[in-house]
């Protein structure tokens, strides 16, 4: 019999010889969720001799991650702002420097929110269960997006007052908001190929990248934010780290005031932030 210890070596050394960036993190914590414990307790299970089955289930994980399926995948979930998510390839994973928008976003007042690009509801679920009086709507063209957010709005029991529509960008939307946001995808197509193999082959491409400059989403909300935003409303985008400029003209150009720049934890532009006049 193999102990969990002597396991959990054989799969760090597995990882790392595959180029995995933390392969120790990885192995702790597949190892839990293959033992169906919390990561905290391994250590507690470390001497003990792994049952047939969870070995069984170990191994399959391990050669999984092995070959750079992300481990939020192989857990069907991600934390994001102190909540787990369920996740799937078919959205985006959820992020941490995301959270720079969200922080954002509850910085000031709202009563009704849009999020363009629903993905996996992170963000509208977020602000919703943050913020007990507001009501909102998430958008996003792909169906199975669509599920997964709806999905985990009834996780987080904020179902009754969050809507999905599956919609390209405005086009299905009506009535106006005091707050949208979007973390839309900002990656041109040049620079996928440089991507980790984790994000470029096991993330919905159509969530990453407009096949083209990386500006098109943001194009498309520049045109239609001034007739879906009160008066007064803020907009909150997230953007990739060389995009200010550009996504600034779009939305200045478009009649936009108080627009700024917000910096993430690393110091790289994350957001940008405007305002209806």
């Amino acid at each position: 019999m193999t102990t969990a210890a002597e396991a959990m070596v054989a799969a760090t050394a597995r990882l790392r010889a595959a180029g995995i960036a933390e392969p120790a993190r990885d192995a702790r914590i597949l190892l839990a969720h293959a033992a169906r414990i919390e990561a905290a307790r391994v250590t507690l299970i470390a001497p003990e001799d792994l049952a047939p089955d969870v070995g069984e289930r170990y191994e399959q994980l391990i050669a999984l991650r092995a070959v750079r399926v992300p481990v939020s995948h192989l857990l069907g979930e991600r934390e994001f702002y102190g909540r787990r998510f369920k996740i799937s390839a078919d959205v985006l994973d959820p992020r941490p420097e995301t959270e720079t928008l969200v922080e954002a976003a509850l910085s000031a007042p709202f009563h009704r929110v849009l999020d363009l690009g629903v993905g996996s509801g992170c963000i509208l679920v977020t602000l919703l269960a943050e913020n007990p009086a507001a009501r909102g709507m998430g958008v996003d063209l792909s169906e199975a997006a669509c599920l997964q957010a709806s999905a985990n709005i009834v996780l987080h029991r904020v179902q009754s007052r969050a809507e999905v529509v599956q919609s390209d960008w405005f086009g299905a939307v009506t009535g106006r908001f005091d707050l949208i946001v979007a973390n839309p995808p900002y990656i041109a197509r040049d620079d996928m190929a440089g991507l980790q193999d984790e994000v470029r082959c096991h993330e919905p491409e159509m969530a990453l990248t407009d096949g083209a400059d990386g500006l098109d989403a943001y194009r498309a909300i520049a045109a239609g934010v001034t007739e879906h935003l009160e008066p007064g409303g803020r907009l909150l985008l997230e953007i990739g780290p060389t995009q200010a400029d550009a996504v600034t003209d779009f939305l200045q150009k478009a009649g936009m005031t108080g627009l700024g720049v917000i910096h993430d934890l690393d110091g790289r532009p994350r957001v940008i932030r405007a305002q209806r006049p």
